[in-house]
């Protein structure tokens, strides 16, 4: 998403428009101007064979949606230390992809939204500080993402490289966790502060991050990733502890840990993760797409408790740019902590992966996935075993 494109005659527009205070020529207002973003078109076909109540009835549910999200960053140099950043999306309210099932809706058009606008601050050798409204980067949230939510805020981002060390710092006065992420109840309105250490030893990174949200929560995380080459075949390993405990009086810490290793030898690659949490509970991410949580298609480990979850992925390369997997995750947990229910689910799918170009990406999944609980019996319990099926279509410039 950091590559630079030529001005479409759009966005010359919409720079035009930023900068008419000062009466510049367009051509003077547009050659400082990097311009980088993405399009992404996805249609999901989810069909819910089996649902079934608490009187043993199937339930309707089937859905199948039209998503898409478009990202548009400027990048626009003030003067040789200062660059002023924005973010344009068309995209849902909490910036994740917009879905319109046609089933049951007409076609209807996407407003656009400023995401970011902040300044970038390069005037001190090996350090960058960004202030305004910009993307949460933290192990706890997604600050990009081009077909997913993304958590914001406004406030100062310190960066600062010291030899093999980086040392991070930020403030945000205010946020949109209320409306992005996947944890309930958090406010908007309450600050974030963070802290985090970032050392690169030979092939090895290792980070180590702590996150306070007033009047909310408190959370540290510990990470180790590497990568290397071992006679032609590429090996990988990220390995990662998190807890998080709430400021409510007799919280009790939700812990998560889990290990991915990956390999790919040319033709054939794979991977192997897991994922565990605590009987306490597993909201140790604020976003399901954050690396202090694991994300399968359907599966996820955040915010469950007492958690074993495994994946598993086998591919093979068909074309140089053409890519089969089979893909597999089991995730056993129970409802709430101290609970005597057992919750089983599971993925399986097949997906064909086409890289058409650098910049145009496109996937075909299709599977199954099921969920079983022993308690089927009670009113609140549903069994599912459904048949899934997505494409889509992803353009970066």
């Amino acid at each position: 998403m950091k590559r630079i494109a030529k001005l479409s005659l759009v966005a010359a527009v919409a720079v035009a428009g930023l900068t008419t205070a000062n009466a510049q020529p367009l051509e003077e207002a547009i050659k400082n101007v990097d311009v980088s973003g993405s399009v992404v078109y996805r249609y999901n076909d989810y069909r819910n064979n089996t649902v079934r109540n608490a009187t043993n009835t199937p339930a309707g549910g089937d859905t199948n949606t039209n998503n898409y999200k478009v990202g548009l960053n400027l990048s626009s140099k003030v003067n040789e230390d200062v660059k002023f950043n924005s973010r344009f999306l068309v995209a849902s309210g909490s910036g994740n992809l917009s879905g319109q099932d046609y089933g049951t809706t007409g076609d209807s058009n996407l407003g656009v939204t400023l995401s970011h606008a902040y300044f970038g601050y390069t005037g001190i050798q090996n350090t960058t500080v960004n202030v305004g409204k910009q993307g949460l980067s933290t192990p706890w949230t997604v600050a990009l993402d081009s077909d997913g939510n993304e958590q914001t805020g406004t406030g100062i981002l310190a960066l600062s490289t010291m030899g093999p060390v980086t040392v991070a710092g930020a403030y945000f006065n205010q946020t949109n966790l209320n409306a992005s992420g996947d944890v309930a109840g958090l406010n908007g309105s309450d600050a974030v502060a963070t802290v985090g250490v970032i050392g690169v030893a030979g092939p090895v990174t290792l980070d180590a991050w702590y996150l306070d949200m007033t009047n909310t929560f408190d959370t540290y995380t510990v990470g180790a990733k590497g990568a290397f080459d071992i006679s032609g075949v590429k090996l990988g390993a990220d390995a990662r502890f998190a807890s998080l405990t709430m400021d409510a009086a007799g919280s009790k810490a939700n812990t998560m840990a889990k290990l991915v290793l990956t390999a790919d030898a040319g033709l054939v690659d794979g991977k192997i993760a897991y994922a565990m949490t605590d009987k306490d509970g597993g909201t140790t991410a604020l976003d399901a797409d954050a690396s202090t949580t694991l994300l399968g298609w359907n599966l996820t480990a955040l915010n469950k408790v007492d958690a074993d979850y495994w994946q598993a992925v086998l591919g093979f390369d068909i074309l140089s740019n053409l890519n089969l997997s089979a893909n597999y995750g089991n995730l056993q947990y129970i409802p709430t902590a101290g609970s005597t229910t057992d919750v089983e689910e599971e993925e399986i799918y097949a997906q064909l992966l086409y890289k058409m170009s650098k910049n145009l990406t496109t996937y075909v999944r299709y599977g199954t996935y099921s969920k079983d609980t022993t308690a089927a019996a009670a009113a609140t319990a549903s069994n599912n075993e459904d048949t899934r099926g997505r494409l889509q279509v992803e353009y970066t410039f």
